[in-house]
């Protein structure tokens, strides 16, 4: 058995909150490590916070201006060097969903970049038991707080699917904010072999309130997608769920979208306020199609679908009202215009840095004064399906 196999083993058999000690004591042994730390980023994607530590008890490391927030930006191993130490510093991501950053420091001397791919391989091992660790302890949930959550955050974050997802057909990224008091925003996707479905929410109202009709919303959606409801039902399901509840007093804004990971055919249905809009050869536009009532709003609501299709090279970029509807000190909300022009200047990044970039401007053309409501980004970059060597379309057919 082969080294990384046998990390993995060893990560599989430990207790949750023991993963930090098999890797700790793999690289010493093998790689001659004298300190070895991990870092998850916090929620609001601006500190890398010690995993382990008592909280506040080690000073975080800001994204933006550390080497280990390099390494969180461009998803690429870099190392440093001082006077009497080397340090690797890499990345913690599970199937393009950025966790965090792992660094290993080695004396001076020593030559680390012949066991990057092995040091990567034992990273990806990490954050895949991390994800399973996470379902019965508190330390890496804890460890990507810098401050402490409202009860209506704690329930939002609970159950969003993640924050970035890569596939050879698309990759996507998202970010809300505030990110330690949000309430009614919310997003979710699943992705099959065939399809990639996509929801963005916005449940009206404030705190507790928004985030149980959201979480209502969500998992009524996503019980109708496990049952193989197509688009228009599940949005229907969802609906009658909704208005069960609370008879028209309170409701949730959608869109809904299922892409053909084959073909880029998009059906969507939109029940609300959330928007899109699209990057295609340097060009911005947004895409409207025609309002259908929110879910919840009245009984018996029938929703249909629209289609488009998308393009590989093509960027979406979805947005909630406290998004477009934020005001300048001006007066002109960002949607009118600027939100275009971020759109375009953040064309280079990757999805899952664009939401953050875009928000972070947000916050600027806002004046800096806290947003009036809960705000809502997500990216996707559209690459259409994989090819086999011969040019042929990978995977067989598809429905």
């Amino acid at each position: 058995m082969d080294g990384i196999a046998v990390v993995e083993q060893a990560l599989r058999r430990a207790a949750p909150h023991m993963l930090m000690s098999v890797v700790e004591e793999v690289l010493r042994k093998s790689y001659g490590a004298q300190e070895v730390e991990l870092r998850l980023a916090d929620y609001g994607l601006r500190s890398l916070q010690l995993v382990g530590s008592s909280p506040h008890a080690v000073q975080p490391l800001p994204i933006h201006s550390s080497p280990q927030g390099r390494v969180f930006g461009s998803q690429e191993p870099y190392i440093t060097r001082t006077a009497d130490s080397v340090a690797a510093h890499l990345p913690v991501t599970v199937r393009g969903d950025r966790m965090g950053v792992l660094t290993m420091t080695v004396p001076k001397g020593h030559d680390l970049l012949p066991q990057l791919p092995d040091l990567e391989h034992i990273c990806e091992a990490l954050g895949h038991e991390i994800l399973v660790a996470e379902r019965d302890t508190d330390l890496y949930v804890l460890a990507r707080r810098a401050a402490r959550l409202t009860l209506a955050a704690e329930m939002q974050w609970q159950l969003l699917p993640g924050r970035s997802c890569a596939r050879p057909e698309f990759s996507l990224g998202a970010h809300l904010e505030p990110a330690y008091a949000i309430f009614g925003d919310n997003y979710d996707w699943s992705a099959s072999a065939d399809h990639l479905t996509l929801t963005v929410t916005n449940g009206m109202g404030e705190g507790i309130e928004a985030a149980l009709l959201t979480n209502l919303a969500i998992n009524a959606l996503r019980n109708a997608r496990r049952a193989g409801l197509d688009l228009a039902d599940q949005a229907t399901l969802a609906d009658q769920a909704v208005y069960a509840q609370y008879r028209g007093d309170a409701y949730v804004s959608v869109l809904l979208l299922r892409f053909d990971l084959a073909t880029g055919e998009v059906e969507a249905v939109d029940a609300g306020s959330p928007r899109l809009w699209r990057l295609r050869d340097r060009t911005v536009e947004s895409l409207f199609f025609d309002a259908q009532l929110p879910l919840g709003m009245f009984e018996d609501t029938s929703y249909v679908t629209e289609r488009f299709t998308v393009r590989p090279g093509d960027r979406l970029l979805f947005g909630s009202d406290g998004v477009y509807d934020a005001a300048s000190p001006e007066g002109e909300s960002y949607g009118e215009r600027a939100l275009a022009r971020a759109l375009t200047s953040t064309r280079l990044l990757p999805p899952a840095q664009v939401p953050g970039a875009v928000l972070r401007q947000l916050a600027e053309y806002h004046g800096g004064a806290p947003l009036e409501d809960d705000a809502l980004v997500v990216c996707l970059d559209w690459r259409g399906p994989e090819k086999d060597p011969d040019g042929a379309t990978a995977g067989g057919s598809h429905s």
